[in-house]
């Protein structure tokens, strides 16, 4: 669906991007990560049709997104960091107006947005934008990204700022837009939140890309898995062969990361008088690849 090679991005005479490829033939969600300044805002303004690289090329679902950036436009939903809303507008009368841009039916904004405030849990009550929370403003932009029922949705920090249930609530729903069959593009700080819903991740640093792939894939590349032992003991000193021991929440908990080393230690552990209580596998985050990589890469 999206295919771009060598985009490259300069402004007066700073290089944004250094030919950044990029291909996605299925929908799903897909993240973009990096550290402040790493190109990611810029790529994604690319993508919407809202910037022109400097070379390089970029079809999304068969649109020349360069030579016509007003096609692309009409078939893609934008949300950019800020929710840039009209305050002195009412909810519905800013769907209208939108609406009207696309091209759309009177009957059909209305289908639409009723559509789309009912599932995103938005109960305006006839109030102005301006007079509405940040949760609830957040949620205007998504309908009003979604109201021509675009196949394509680029997302810049969807949730930046909202409080933890507004935030897992978006999460959720951006879950059920890609069951629709809908492609998702989302960076976000939250990497979390980008590690939990992504289908692939393309990481950048100084305006080129470092890693991209599947959470599988990069946490292949970015570490094997490690093994962490809960378990109690009365005294810890008793296991001088194990280093690295962490007391947590009543108990001790240290890592190990080979299969051979996880046997040893709870065999240590058992024969010293401890009790182990739990074993949890876990893989690098994003938060430690991008950590991993730098500012360099």
């Amino acid at each position: 669906m999206i295919h771009g090679r060598g985009i490259r991005k300069e402004f007066n005479g700073f290089t944004a991007l250094k030919g950044v490829d990029i291909d996605l033939s299925e929908s799903g969600i897909y993240g973009i990560i990096g550290h402040n300044g790493a190109g990611k805002t810029t790529l994604l303004k690319i993508i919407s049709g809202l910037l022109t690289p400097t070379t390089g090329t970029l079809v999304i679902d068969g649109i020349d997104a360069i030579a016509d950036p007003m096609a692309l436009k009409m078939r893609l939903g934008y949300l950019p960091e800020e929710s840039r809303l009209y305050d002195t507008m009412t909810v519905d009368a800013y769907l209208n107006f939108f609406g009207d841009i696309y091209g759309m039916t009177r009957p059909e904004i209305q289908r639409r947005s009723d559509d789309l405030l009912s599932s995103l849990s938005l109960d305006h009550n006839g109030k102005k934008i301006g007079e509405l929370s940040k949760g609830m403003r957040r949620k205007v932009a998504i309908a009003r990204s979604l109201l021509h029922d675009p196949d394509l949705l680029v997302y810049d920090e969807a949730t930046s700022g909202l409080d933890p249930m507004t935030s897992r609530f978006i999460t959720g729903y951006l879950r059920n837009l890609k069951h629709e069959g809908k492609t998702i593009i989302i960076s976000a700080h939250n990497l979390y939140q980008v590690e939990e819903i992504s289908d692939w991740v393309l990481i950048l640093s100084e305006g080129e890309e470092v890693a991209s792939g599947s959470m599988d894939e990069l946490r292949e590349r970015f570490g094997s898995i490690t093994y962490v032992i809960h378990f109690r003991i009365d005294d810890p000193a008793s296991l001088p062969g194990i280093g690295g021991i962490i007391q947590d929440d009543g108990m001790y908990r240290v890592n190990v990361k080979t299969l051979p080393e996880l046997n040893a230690a709870t065999a240590h552990i058992s024969s010293s008088g401890g009790r182990v209580e739990r074993i949890e596998s876990r893989y690098p985050s994003l938060e430690e690849m991008l950590m991993a990589v730098g500012k360099k890469g």
